[in-house]
């Protein structure tokens, strides 16, 4: 990877959205390691990622972010530190209507907030319209977790959603950045 490239993760249960979220953003067709679900009790959709997804765009600063999602099935655990290898960065997508919401995040904060070295962002999907209890409550759970860190509603089908996670996450990346060179 060059100085002028970030590596952004994006990581969250089977059924979050990451690899719509990738697809949404990529400069070029998204690769993706999709195959048939067998875990329907799970997530009732058709397809889930096995391996990893990724994707690239062009920034207009003349960056560029290479974009990488993970498997969201725990059973592909392995996949994620090989994936999260120097990413710039996480962005952790959760489906507020799920019943085990709570347990979801605290699994991936847990596997990817490196105890709050790693710049995070969530992104909440599928929540009712002007409800952000859910917002709320992610917000409360992680500054229990002693992480602090933006929790945005989010529509992973809708383009400018995603790039409001992406750009929210650059920001927190630089200021990160920022913080190593003081120290």
């Amino acid at each position: 990877m060059t100085h002028d490239e970030f590596k952004i993760l994006f990581t969250g249960p089977m059924g979050a959205g990451k690899t719509t979220a990738i697809a949404q953003l990529s400069d070029d067709e998204c690769v993706s390691t999709d195959v048939v679900n067998t875990d329907l009790e799970q997530c009732n959709k058709e397809m889930t990622t096995a391996g990893l997804d990724y994707g690239y765009i062009s920034l207009a600063d003349g960056f560029g972010v290479r974009l990488y999602g993970t498997p969201g099935q725990e059973r592909f655990r392995f996949m994620w530190p090989i994936l999260a290898s120097n990413a710039a960065g996480v962005i952790l997508l959760l489906n507020g209507e799920h019943p085990d919401l709570e347990k979801h995040l605290a699994i991936y904060a847990d596997a990817f907030a490196n105890n709050g070295e790693t710049p995070l962002v969530v992104g909440i999907g599928r929540l009712a319209a002007n409800d952000f209890s859910c917002v709320d409550l992610v917000t409360e759970r992680l500054a229990n977790m002693g992480l602090f860190v933006p929790v945005i509603s989010v529509d992973v089908r809708e383009k400018e959603d995603v790039l409001l996670l992406v750009e929210t996450l650059l920001c927190q990346i630089e200021a990160h950045e920022m913080e190593l060179m003081e120290v």
